[in-house]
Formats: C-alpha cells, structure tokens, sequence
C-alpha cells in the first residue's frame, strides 16, 4: 500500500487548509493520502467527554488515555509497511528539514505517520508510554520551536506541509527542494527578486540580469552563505566548515567582490570614501587578481564556505626594496603577506585562522624562511590577529592609497623549515 498521513484531533475544521494549495491538489489527485479524524468518535459517553481533572491537582484539564487509546488503535493500521505515531508537544524534540526527510521517506515506503494533537495540559503521559512500549509502533514527541500553543493542530499542519511537499509529484519543479532554505547543503535559501527591475529606487542586481548562469550561480551561492553567516551561524558551524585553497581564474570576480567589501574596513576612520574606492577599483577588481594569478611570483588562496569564497590571501614571493621595511626585516624575509582578508559575517569563526594556517604552509612549502607584513597603526584588532599567529612588530613603514599616505607596522614572522 501507498503511505499515508492521519491526524486525530478534536477540532477537524482546524486541518482544513490540508485541502488548498499543493498539498491540496495533491490530496485530490491520490499523489497523498491524508485522513482528518475526530477524536470525540471515540468516546462513550452522550456528552463526548475527551478530558478529566489531573491527579495531583493542578490547573487545567488533561486528555484521557481510554479515549486516546481506543482512537489511536483503530486510526493506527495493521497494513502499514511502519506506523510513526507523532506527538505535538513543546517538550518534544526539535522538528528540522532533516526529520521532514525522514518522515518523507518513510511515507514514500508505505508507511503510516499519525498524529495525536493533544489540547488543554496535554495527553495523559501514559499514551505516549503504551504506544512506545509496542514493537509495531514508533512514538516520538516533536516541537515546532520554544513556544506554546493552545493545541497540537498548528504544528500537525506544519509537519504535514513540511513532509508533503518533499513527496514525489507534490512540488512541480523538484530543484526548487534542492536550493531551498535548510537543504541539503545546510543554508539559507539566497534573496529573489522579479520584475520590475527597479522598484522604489532599489534595483534588482545586475548579475541577475546578465545571462551568465556560471556568475548567477556563483552569486546566489555567494549570498546563501552570507545570509547563513549573518543569521545562523550555527548552520554553517554544523555543515560548511572552512576550506582553504589555491585560487583559480574563474574565482577572480569572487575574490573581487570580497576585496571590494573587506579593503575599506581595514582604513582608518579618517581615510575617506573615495579614496578606499580609487585603491579597490585600481588594484582589487577582478581584472587586477587575474593578473595576479598569473603572475609567477604570486600566490593567491582562497578560503570557502559552503562552495562560496568567502576571503583570500596573498603572498608576493619578493625579497622586499622599500627602504624602511628593508631596514626593519631579517634577511631571511623573502616574502610579504601582502592581504588577508575575511567577509565580516566571518568574523569570530574559524575561516581566518584557517586561511593564516593555509597560506603560512604554502610558503614553507615554497621555500620562504620568513614572511612580513604591513598592518595600519590604528587597526588593533588586525594586528591582535596577527600576533596571535606569530608576527610581531620590526618597524613602520609608509602606505600610500589614493592621495592619503598611511601609516603601518611591519610584522614579521619566521618559518620553521
């Protein structure tokens, strides 16, 4: 037999949106097989009565186990490959994407989910007891989140979209489950838009417009992790950890955009606007780190968030000739951590320490036997990175971007061979 959902209650007219939309229209064309049921059918009295005073005392009213018991075993059934009797309840586990999956699939097998949505203090605990104590049957309580509500009909209804919508034949387009918040990958589902293009002054990106589905992939990507950094970075803690490479030519636009987005946080406060911008659109655009990829004596890693780049380093394979930070280093410097930047949302997890680690290591692997950098004075909290990773202050040096001349540390570190 085909799977099936069945939901007991004592308020029938609460599921009736089962019977709109997709999970409608399923429903009518047999794609999903879902019963409503009154729980009052079930009792044996002429006032229907479903609940009783709780031992203890106590406020409130507690739903019987006589009447639950004798629902749940006529609306549980024998011919069920399985039989998954859900539970709606605050003190439940936590309902999440994957345990829709799995719900899913085990409708998809033949089997049976039923739940019991309990109302006024709960169901009598000894429901829940009986049902889990048989070998026929799987009980388990589920949440919907920290919060309480007057019965289990909201989260029932929940469950079932949640679980429905993953069943083959209910979504028109299955990629649409596959870019979704809480996927597979772990993200949040990146921003949309439609026409018009431009609504009350704000625009759609003009990626989105371009036809270039390799850069629209690229960007969503982008945006999934951005938005999963800023709002759930417990996601990616629990599915993307970082990853450290070394860049491509096609990541050039990528690493673009981030230098585009980190170069200015670094300036000091009194460098302006326009100055930032002229240094990024001179030396940080995509067209500059394609010529830094090229060049022999350069090496640019990228760290990765969830397939998105999400910071890059270089390092420039030179001994140095600026007189002031020629003077200040060792002569066994032959390189200059030239950048090393993260995306902010970054910040405070693992990526930057991991990009450090990267492209030290890439260095030894080159041969450099020290490496130095420059780092803006007034930027404590870049040289406190710094310095827990091994660099410490040799000397000053002068920075020029735009018509600004900046002051910076040089920070060196040696290398164990």
């Amino acid at each position: 037999m085909n799977g099936r959902i069945d939901i007991v209650t004592i308020f029938p007219g609460y599921l009736a949106p089962l019977d709109l939309s997709l999970v409608g229209k399923a429903r009518s064309e047999g794609v999903l097989d879902v019963g409503v049921h009154d729980l009052r059918d079930w009792t044996a009295d002429r006032h229907r009565t479903v609940d009783d005073t709780p031992f203890g005392g106590g406020a409130g009213m507690v739903m019987r186990p006589d009447v639950w018991g004798t629902a749940l075993d006529d609306v549980l059934l024998t011919e069920a490959d399985s039989r998954t009797l859900v539970l709606p309840t605050p003190a439940g586990e936590r309902f999440t994407q994957a345990m829709a999956e799995e719900l899913a699939l085990l409708v998809c097998a033949g089997g049976q989910i039923a739940f019991a949505c309990g109302r006024y203090e709960g169901i009598d605990a000894r429901v829940a007891e009986h049902y889990a104590n048989r070998d026929d049957v799987t009980v388990r309580e589920v949440s919907i989140g920290d919060y309480v509500l007057n019965g289990g009909e909201v989260a029932a209804l929940v469950i079932t979209e949640a679980v429905a919508r993953l069943l083959p034949g209910v979504i028109g387009n299955p990629q649409s489950l596959v870019e979704e918040s809480h996927g597979s990958a772990g993200l949040l589902e990146y921003p949309v838009y439609t026409k018009p293009p431009t609504w009350r002054d704000l625009d759609v990106p003009e990626v989105l417009r371009s036809g270039d589905h390799g850069r629209i992939g690229t960007w969503r990507r982008a945006r999934a992790v951005e938005r999963t950094a800023r709002r759930r970075p417990d996601l990616l803690a629990r599915h993307a950890p970082p990853r450290v490479r070394e860049a491509k030519a096609i990541d050039a636009e990528a690493i673009a955009d981030v230098a585009a987005r980190t170069f200015p946080l670094a300036c000091p406060p009194h460098l302006n606007d326009a100055d930032a911008g002229a240094f990024v659109a001179e030396q940080l655009d995509a067209a500059a780190f394609r010529r830094y990829l090229r060049s022999r004596d350069r090496d640019v890693l990228v760290a990765e968030v969830a397939g998105a780049v999400v910071g890059y380093a270089m390092l420039v394979r030179a001994r140095p000739t600026a007189p002031d930070v020629l003077s200040a280093v060792s002569a066994e410097t032959t390189a200059e951590l030239s950048k090393c930047y993260v995306l902010p949302e970054h910040h405070r997890t693992q990526v930057a320490a991991e990009l450090m680690a990267g492209t030290l290591e890439q260095a030894r692997q080159r041969g450099v036997r020290a490496v130095w950098l420059g780092v803006n004075q007034s930027n404590e909290r870049a040289q406190r990175f710094y310095r827990k990773h091994g660099f410490t202050r040799v000397g000053t040096r002068q920075f020029t971007v735009g018509n600004s001349v900046e002051s910076d540390y040089v920070m060196e570190r040696t290398l164990e061979p």
